[in-house]
């Protein structure tokens, strides 16, 4: 399998193992077996006939990366290791090197290895790079090899990479200055367009590949594809003297006698293309003075097309009309794909998945019901929600039977006359099972104002109000109002702060410094410090019962406020910092208020407004899932054990970094293994679940170098840097991220190094979902492992549609580091409808949270779902709480926090039927007599088993109030008994009034019973 692995990888990468034509000055080769990943991807083999004190080298490397004077050089003998001690420099530059080197003691061949590097094991977001430039010569040596010029040569016999992923060969092997000039003298043009094969992608744009340079007639291409195809190809433009402004083409497509391929069958990426939300685009390619751009075109062919040679011509044109043709010749032969190539990726044809438009539809995802219409209220799932005709905006909001708001939401415009009284007319726009939408508009002398307001099936509600003043108009302030009821609105979080109680009074702007541990309770490296900002454009306000999130949207980027993505905040909310929050509580109302401040609006300029309102909770939270779909999550064994399958586990997550699953985000690479994994869990009732991300991109993606074609729309500039492989091939404009050593080396490749993602209208959000789909159509994956990923709500629907498609019943479960995402539960609300269970614990001080913070930030609950603990362990006794352990194996230094202890007591209890009634309830059936020990019961038939929980930092003494009836159980004849629960608690017998000792941060596990 490994050997077919690496075979597909070379195949991918269009490379060969060993080569000596025009392509290249020397012969290129791969190492028979990778030398010392130390000394470097590269070296030349040097032939050393007449040892002498000095031997001089020269060598036409060619080579495309940077600061290739400032990499240190080594020359060994190949027998012995020998080292040799001096090597003196006369020209090193990206064309050649001259150099001197010696003394030179025997005869034979010698390896001058001139790219070594720190090796770094494990993983990071960081490479410590190359070493830095050797020793200087020793002076005496120097004095006696400066004659150069009668110095003997040494002869590169013929240049090697360490593996075939690391070489150059053939498209980075680049052309001197000088051939280039005599190329262009005999090839005059404002530009010139050389036609590529998808098997050599073109990967330099600074540099020109030496290959073209030895055939002086570019003018066609010819290929050959099969039916049901889609056939991928590239011509490379090279710029003149002068930039290019545009580039566009033109075709009328191809001709085999009688039969077509017609123009609209051939697609250039790089010109046009499908947004994410399914809206056609056209785009601007420039082209620097002396830089190649690729065009990667694509076409698609018919499963019925016919056998037969189709001509035909591609006309590229710049902005001052200098055209250049190039014929097109494309052999059409064989059976039809039946795949349309995809399951070979070294053709390419996956590329048409950068426009795909699946998953976008508006119909309701599995779970969820079509909207209903009914006078001025739209209800889905559990939520209702009334409309103030005269201003679009909800009057009454219930969730799950319970009313949110004390009086309707309110937009205010406030000038100095006063607050604007604009009434209009709600008139409907759409509607349909999954949306329902309506337009609003009204005026007076000053602005007219238009809004469009929209429902979705999952609780979500968008208004964009757009403001057009008819003459310049001083605002005194533009914000939003939610009034709600204050016995609905227990908690918040958002907006610098962490969940907890809802405060009487607080005020926030869009950034928040940085806190200490305590104060936010999470663990982050730098936690003392008060230099760092946090990101916010959301808060929630509510209970576990029904609650508000809003979004202030209008940014290019709506998605999870990464610390790797800080968008500019929308202008109109923003407004160079003088929007920002308030909260205030006055008797039975609690109002949450977005504001802009003050600004002047100026005749004509159009502002907009947009905020996003998802009414909590999403779904019914599924208990029964909780105890019985049981998770094993081991990243580097994703192979669970007998003593895990007898523990229960019924879900399988398959992380990244290992031998199934090796790299970060294309589990496609290695799909016959997870098949296959796939296919021996399911047959042992497990369901089994990938890592598969947006947020980075790895390097050995086989089209990844049609998707750097595309500029920064997919790939985010940046100063490069990071792993050696990225500062050889990519050169610059990139951004290292995650880096993973793979000690493999069957896999022909060192590293998992991958490069940040773009957000926005990325064309990779179409390629994941498509992506998605063919690994749950090919594999029978049961669905996704999300780790703090980086994409708007619109994405995962298209997801959750695209998996429903295919396997309905897939699984999603999210994952976030706090510390990465600060309050994952605000950042990522939008998921919810559309996720299945949440993990945030990652950098979380269970310990340090109060019971609010462990409600409403970590839990789930209040949203419909629930989580496990990470962190350290967790901490099993508060977390019993909120019904969460560790997932399996989990393993802590110096903590003990295997869940199959407490899993068992599940099991012996049957807590997957019981009725799950925690502290935070209306009516708890259970309290206990101190305010910081809370009780959540699990109520079965005939039994109830209580978690005890001690938040406080001292032990305590205290009684229980138990609410009988609630338990159907007869006090007279009660039994508590707190079962023996490896490393959680030994075996104890309470009587229902007896004072029952709870640690600090500690508590029990009693079933009370008649």
């Amino acid at each position: 399998m490994k050997q077919s692995l690496l075979f597909i990888l070379l195949a991918w990468l269009g490379l060969s193992c060993i080569q000596n034509s025009p392509q290249a000055p020397y012969l290129y080769a791969v190492a028979g077996n990778p030398w010392n990943e130390a000394l470097g991807n590269h070296r030349a083999v040097l032939s050393v006939d007449n040892p002498d004190e000095a031997v001089m080298l020269s060598f036409d490397w060619r080579r495309p990366d940077q600061d290739v004077e400032n990499r240190r050089f080594l020359i060994v003998h190949a027998e012995t290791g020998d080292t040799i001690p001096n090597i003196r420099r006369i020209a090193v530059d990206n064309e050649q090197c001259r150099l001197v080197f010696g003394p030179v003691k025997a005869k034979g061949t010698y390896y001058f290895y001139y790219l070594p590097y720190r090796v770094q094991p494990g993983y990071g977001n960081y490479h410590r790079g190359y070493y830095p430039e050797e020793d200087a010569p020793d002076p005496q040596w120097s004095t006696a090899s400066s004659s150069a010029a009668s110095l003997p040569q040494a002869t590169v016999v013929r240049v090697e990479s360490r593996t075939e992923f690391d070489s150059f060969y053939p498209m980075e092997v680049i052309a001197t200055e000088n051939e280039k000039a005599s190329y262009r003298e005999q090839n005059p043009g404002r530009f010139l367009v050389f036609p590529e094969d998808r098997t050599f992608p073109i990967r330099m744009k600074a540099h020109l590949p030496y290959k073209w340079l030895q055939d002086a007639d570019h003018s066609s291409f010819k290929g050959t594809a099969m039916p049901n195809e889609y056939y991928a190809f590239q011509l490379g433009v090279w710029a003149g003297k002068q930039p290019l402004q545009s580039i566009v083409y033109e075709t009328s497509g191809l001709k085999s006698g009688n039969n077509i391929i017609p123009a609209t069958a051939i697609t250039c990426f790089n010109t046009s293309g499908v947004n994410p939300v399914g809206k056609p685009f056209t785009k601007e390619v420039s082209v620097d003075a002396d830089a190649v751009q690729p065009l990667w075109f694509g076409v698609d062919l018919q499963a019925d097309q016919p056998a037969g040679t189709y001509k035909g011509t591609i006309v590229l044109t710049d902005e001052t009309g200098y055209a250049v043709p190039v014929g097109i010749e494309l052999k059409v032969t064989g059976k039809p794909l039946a795949d349309r190539g995809d399951n070979e990726p070294w053709r390419h044809s996956r590329l048409r998945w950068l426009n795909s438009t699946l998953g976008i539809t508006d119909k309701p995802t599995v779970g969820y019901t079509d909207l209903s219409l009914e006078a001025n209220k739209v209800s889905c799932l559990g939520r209702t929600v009334g409309l103030d005709m005269q201003t679009g905006l909800p009057s009454s909001i219930d969730s799950w039977g319970h009313e949110l708001l004390s009086s309707p939401v309110r937009f205010i415009i406030r000038t100095d006359a006063g607050d604007k009284k604009l009434n209009g007319t709600l008139v409907p726009s759409g509607q349909s099972g999954g949306k329902i939408s309506a337009t609003w508009k009204a005026e007076d002398a000053d602005l007219l104002l238009t809004c469009q307001g929209t429902m979705e099936f999952d609780g979500w509600i968008n208004y964009v109000y757009s403001l057009s003043p008819k003459k310049d108009l001083q605002i005194k302030d533009i914000r939003l109002e939610i009034p709600m009821l204050t016995d609905a609105a227990p908690y918040f979080m958002g907006l610098g702060l962490p969940g907890q109680e809802t405060p009487v009074n607080y005020a926030g702007g869009w950034e928040t410094q940085g806190k200490t541990v305590h104060d936010y309770a999470v663990s982050i490296p730098t936690s003392k410090s008060t230099s760092w900002l946090w990101p916010f454009d959301s808060f929630w306000c509510g209970s576990e019962k029904a609650g508000i999130h809003c979004e202030l949207r209008g940014a290019t980027y709506t998605g999870p406020l990464l610390n790797l993505y800080r968008p500019a905040y929308p202008d109109s909310w923003y407004n160079n910092g003088k929007g920002g929050f308030r909260i205030t509580r006055n008797g039975n109302q609690t109002i949450a208020t977005a504001y802009s401040g003050e600004r002047t609006l100026k005749a004509g300029e159009n502002l907009a407004f947009d905020f996003a309102l998802l009414i909590t909770p999403v779904k019914e939270i599924n208990p029964r899932s909780q105890f019985t779909d049981r998770y094993y999550h081991n990243g580097g064994a994703p192979t669970p054990a007998q003593e895990n399958l007898d523990a229960g586990i019924k879900i399988i997550n398959v992380h990244h970094a290992n031998a199934l699953n090796p790299f970060i985000n294309y589990p496609f690479i290695t799909a016959d293994k997870i098949k296959d994994f796939v296919d021996e869990w399911h047959g042992k009732g497990c369901k089994v679940k990938i890592y598969y991300t947006i947020r980075e991109l790895t390097n050995v993606v086989p089209e990844i170098w049609a998707l750097r074609s595309l500029g920064d729309e997919i790939l985010q500039g940046g100063n490069g840097g990071g792993f050696p492989w990225c500062q050889e091939h990519y050169v610059t404009g990139y951004t290292p991220q995650w880096y993973q050593h793979l000690d493999d080396q069957d896999l022909g490749i060192a590293a998992d190094a991958s490069v940040l993602t773009a957000t926005g209208d990325s064309r990779w959000y179409n390629y994941y979902v498509e992506g998605l789909a063919w690994l749950v159509k090919h594999t029978d994956i049961d669905g996704l492992y999300l780790d703090d990923v980086a994409f708007g709500r619109d994405m995962l629907k298209r997801m959750r549609h695209a998996m429903d498609d295919v396997k309905p019943g897939c699984i999603i479960d999210l994952h976030s580091n706090t510390g990465f995402s600060r309050g994952p539960a605000t950042q990522y609300a939008e998921y919810f409808p559309y996720v299945d269970k949440v993990w945030f614990g990652e950098s979380f001080m269970y310990d340090e949270m109060s019971p609010a913070n462990w409600l409403v930030e970590v839990s789930g609950i209040p949203f419909g779902l629930m989580g496990d603990m990470l962190h350290g362990g967790g901490n099993k006794w508060l977390g019993m709480q909120y019904g969460m352990t560790v997932r399996q194996p989990w393993v802590t230094e110096g903590v003990s926090c295997d869940p199959r202890y407490i899993w068992q007591l599940w099991d012996d209890f049957n807590i997957m039927d019981a009725q799950m009634l925690g502290f935070w309830e209306d009516t708890p059936p259970v309290t206990t007599s101190d305010k910081d020990v809370k009780v959540t019961a699990y109520v079965n038939k005939g039994k109830t088993l209580l978690s005890i929980g001690n938040y406080s930092g001292t032990k305590k003494q205290v009684k229980l109030t138990i609410d009988w009836k609630q338990l159907g159980l007869d006090p007279s004849s009660a039994r508590m008994v707190a079962p023996a629960v490896t490393d959680f608690q030994e075996a104890q017998e309470f009587a229902p009034g007896d004072l029952i000792p709870v640690d600090l941060k500690r508590g029990w596990l009693i079933v009370v019973s008649e």
